[in-house]
This record gives structure tokens, sequence and C-alpha cells, in this order.
């Protein structure tokens, strides 16, 4: 066992101090479980701050990663499409895109299966959030039509989250298919809606990617061109206004215009062809 000799003052003679060394005796087996147990404290403490920064880390990484659901919500009957497909349980519709008129009121083309050009047009002005009827062209075993109607309030919602709508929308015996594709907030939160108007709605498919790998991400300006174009028909087929005449309505120069519709589509076609190489 080791020996450690400690100073201590002692009295000579004439009163003088003088040192001494008195021999104190280390249980190195103490010391050692002391050292021991000051290691094992630090590797814990060090371990749970590592687990505490990987929940962190995973909670900030489900925050930043979309989720991406099919459901299929039975639709109000104050909106057209529920009371309308259910009234008809053999056609389809397909919502083929949006843009907004007025912020209470929008435009979309719908393809409708198993009719002539324009026979459902005078029942579909017969619902009173309908505003106007345009039937364009056969298609596909049924006929296109655009549809001007006030919105529905999913949209307002969709608004306020700032989510864009998934096209196309598929309808058929009074319900929806409806892919929804947000964060992890803003999924809760349209979940939530869905089930306070279907609380029987069914959850097709679930599943979550990167966010960056989904989006397109076009700037504010860019989404109101798209938006002010598709509202003009200038997506539409046939062409419902050339290029010269939207840029005129816009009054912007035709190469302008021309240069950020290219840059738009450059940018819908990369993020489509990234979701579909990237796969489910």
């Amino acid at each position: 066992m080791p020996i450690l000799y400690l100073a201590s003052p002692a009295v000579g003679g004439g009163g003088k101090r003088v040192g001494s060394r008195n021999p104190v005796r280390v249980h190195p087996t103490r010391s050692r479980n002391a050292r021991a147990h000051d290691l094992g404290s630090g590797a814990r403490s060090a371990t749970e701050r590592r687990l505490r920064n990987l929940r962190t880390t995973t909670e900030r990484g489900e925050e930043e990663r979309l989720f991406i659901a099919t459901l299929r919500v039975r639709i109000p009957s104050a909106t057209w499409t529920g009371p309308f497909s259910a009234a008809h349980p053999h056609i389809r519709l397909e919502a083929l895109n949006r843009s907004d008129v007025t912020p209470e009121i929008a435009v979309s083309d719908y393809w409708i299966s198993g009719a002539a050009p324009g026979h459902w047009a005078r029942e579909l002005l017969s619902w009173d959030d309908v505003l106007k009827v345009d039937s364009l062209a056969e298609v596909g075993g049924g006929c296109l039509y655009r549809i001007t109607y006030r919105n529905p309030p999913v949209v307002y919602l969709y608004r306020r989250l700032k989510l864009p709508l998934q096209f196309p929308l598929r309808i058929q015996a009074g319900c929806i298919v409806w892919e929804v594709v947000a964060r992890r907030s803003e999924f809760d939160a349209v979940m939530a809606y869905a089930r306070g108007i279907d609380p029987q709605l069914t959850v097709v498919s679930v599943r979550r990617r990167p966010l960056r790998s989904h989006l397109p991400l076009l700037t504010e300006v860019q989404q109101s061109l798209l938006s002010q174009a598709m509202a003009a028909g200038y997506f539409a087929v046939p062409r419902g206004i050339t290029l010269t005449n939207l840029a005129h309505q816009l009054h912007r120069s035709k190469s302008a215009i021309s240069e950020s519709i290219a840059l738009i589509e450059k940018k819908l076609l990369e993020s489509a062809m990234r979701s579909g190489l990237g796969g489910p």
C-alpha cells in the first residue's frame, strides 16, 4: 500500500517552526473506484446528450419531410361535385386544374365521362355554387367542361396553409380521391379538416419523402403568372388565348411572358421527373 508524506508545521528549539513529514496511508482501491465512478458519470452524461441531440434531429427531420397521403373522402352536400356525382354514381369526374378568378371564385377544367359534349351543362348550372359552364371538347369517352364556381371551404384551408392542391382530383359516387402533400404540421391540419367533413374517410396510402425532392418551389410571381395564364385559357386545349393577347392583358412584353412561362414549365417538368424517378 503506498504511503504519502504530508508536510506539517512543528515547533523546534528557539521557537522556530521546522517541517516534519507525517505518513498518510492511501487506499488505492478506493481511489480507483472514485475515478471509475467519475468516468462512468461522464460517459452517461455524454450518452444522454447524444440521445437528446438525436431526438431533436429526428424531430426536425420529421418536420422537414413531406407526408404524401391519398384519401377517399365523402364530399359535403354544399359542394356541387358531391351531390352531382352521387346522383350519377356511374360517371367519373376529374378536376384537371384550378385558377382563381377572384378570392372567392375559381375556374377549373373538368373531364366528365360517358356523355356527349354539353350533355351535363344544364344540370351543372342548377347547383347554387356553379356560376358558368362551357363545354370544350369530346375527349377519351367523355367531355371537357370549363366550370366557374364558388370556392369550397377546403380552398381557404389550403390558402391559409400555403399548400398547392394536387391534380387531377378524381370524383365518383359522391366521394373524392384526394392526394395530400404537406409538411407534418400542415398535414395534421388537413387530416383534421378531412375527418371533420367525413369521419369515415379512407386512407388509401401514406408515404414520406424529403421536402426538396417533390415541390417545384415556384416563386409568388411565377405562381401568380401561372394562375393568370390558366384562367385566361393559355394552357387549354385548344388554346383560349394567344401569347400576344395574354401579354397585352397582363401589361407585359410578349418576350417577357414567353420566357417566364418557359421557366415555369421547366420547373414543373423537372419536379415531375424527380418525383417519378424517386419512386414512392
